[in-house]
């Protein structure tokens, strides 16, 4: 077989700070941006800002939140997928193109998921000029499959819903078998952690300084709160953690699926979290506490924010500002809600105040749940404005801090031996392997990188 010509991308520190990009680079993106958003040029536009260089986000109106913590949303619906999975993706795909074991036109890059992380590999590998094959639960949206043919990819489905990852890898190995095919595992791949470390988590620290040059907060962050899927967005919270060490990380899990919480199980429909399992590249002893949301929650708030009946009774009955009503309903999906209600349940439980705020992230958007929310006003009913208000006082401004579990030092224990059963078990890993990831020295380790990968992708460039 004979290799197509390798298609580079940005450095980390690019889609950080996207005005560093080759300003004839940029220009083309941005174009493409607004005119041909399949072109390879758009892996420029993996960033959390716009073209003006702001970041992307919206603090939440105090009359939806009920409290007087501010909550600061970074959103992704801006991205080229209109999820950050999109800068996993890349980032995974570019380290091992730099290593030099994936060639585009010789191997077919195979994407276990439960959604966003596939739509990623669906756009970022035909981009860069590799067959992409995503493998994804049978019972996700309809719309991430219909994304996923549209960006050029094949999927297969496997058995169950968000939290049957166990079947996403068993098929994973059988393709491993082909030799052709590589695994683009977001479970175990630190290309994804390095996104988040250091793209997402500096956006989080200038957006924090920017809001407190606006009369918002103190200009620190009181707490990242972030769902588990992969594990990868909740590696911001570390480089948070090196700039404000009394920030706090919260994880996050579905009620359905207390993976962490109390070494639960089941199926949810928070689409994008809660995978019954801890991810390799979760750095659990860093992590403060965990917070369980209900799943029904989440897509009833995302129905509230995205419906009218909810924009009606939001301006009318509770004077949230249309403008707000309106960012709102365009940037949230059910993972986002998720986090938002983590978020609450967060500065509840802490007693944070005006001063505080506490940042989460949308992971994705509306577009990819249309069918979702049918299927919840089949089986509960259309949402009219009585049961709007309802909505908007029982799981917002009510959230309670119920289902919430400090990280005392046997819990963080307790969360890092679980790795055992799935990766030493299951996926080969050695316990050495396993038991190096207690030291911290691994950790910073794996931050380090950052600068040694953009050297080299630099150096490929030419």
């Amino acid at each position: 077989m004979t290799g197509k010509q390798l298609v580079y991308g940005p450095t980390f520190d690019e889609m950080l700070y996207p005005d560093r990009i080759d300003p004839g680079v940029r220009a083309k993106a941005l174009a493409a941006a607004k005119d041909d958003p399949l072109s390879p040029w758009n892996l420029y536009n993996i960033t959390w800002r716009n073209v003006d260089g702001r970041i992307y986000h919206v603090v939440l109106p105090k009359e939806l939140t009920g409290i007087d913590a501010n909550i600061a949303v970074l959103y992704s619906k801006d991205f080229p997928t209109r999820s950050h999975k999109v800068g996993a993706t890349y980032s995974v795909t570019m380290e091992h193109q730099i290593e030099g074991d994936i060639e585009p036109g010789v191997h077919t890059l195979v994407w276990p998921s439960t959604g966003n992380y596939g739509i990623g590999g669906a756009y970022v590998g035909p981009r860069m000029g590799f067959e992409s094959l995503v493998i994804l639960p049978e019972l996700m949206s309809r719309e991430r499959f219909e994304q996923i043919e549209w960006l050029g990819a094949a999927y297969i489905k496997t058995p169950g819903c968000e939290s049957n990852v166990k079947e996403i890898y068993d098929k994973a190995n059988e393709l491993r078998k082909d030799p052709k095919n590589r695994i683009m595992n977001q479970f175990e791949e630190f290309g994804n952690y390095r996104f988040h470390y250091h793209c997402t988590g500096n956006s989080c620290i200038e957006v924090a300084r920017d809001l407190a040059a606006r009369g918002i907060g103190n200009g620190k962050i009181a707490a990242f709160v972030s769902a588990m899927g992969s594990a990868g967005t909740i590696a911001a919270a570390e480089r948070i953690k090196h700039e404000y060490h009394d920030a706090l990380t919260i994880g996050v899990e579905p009620i359905q699926c207390p993976t962490l919480y109390w070494n639960g199980y089941g199926g949810h429909d928070i689409q994008g979290i809660g995978d019954k399992h801890v991810t390799w590249i979760h750095n659990v002893f860093e992590m403060d506490a965990i917070a369980c949301i209900d799943d029904i929650e989440s897509k009833k708030g995302l129905q509230l924010l995205t419906e009218e009946a909810g924009w009606k009774t939001m301006a009318d009955r509770y004077g949230v500002p249309e403008g707000s009503i309106r960012e709102m309903s365009e940037i949230m999906g059910i993972s986002g809600v998720c986090n938002v209600l983590a978020a609450i349940k967060t500065a509840k439980f802490y007693g944070l105040g005006a001063a505080d705020t506490v940042f989460t992230v949308a992971t994705d958007t509306m577009d990819r749940y249309h069918s979702v929310m049918k299927g919840l006003t089949e089986t509960y009913g259309a949402m009219d404005e009585t049961e709007a208000a309802v909505r908007l006082v029982s799981i917002f401004q009510g959230a309670a801090t119920d289902w919430f579990r400090e990280g005392t030092r046997h819990a963080k224990q307790s969360w890092f031996n679980l790795k055992y059963y799935t990766w030493v078990e299951q996926q080969g890993k050695t316990v050495e392997e396993l038991d190096a990831q207690r030291d911290p020295e691994y950790w910073l380790g794996q931050q380090a990188k950052i600068g040694e990968v953009d050297r080299a992708l630099q150096e490929a460039r030419g």
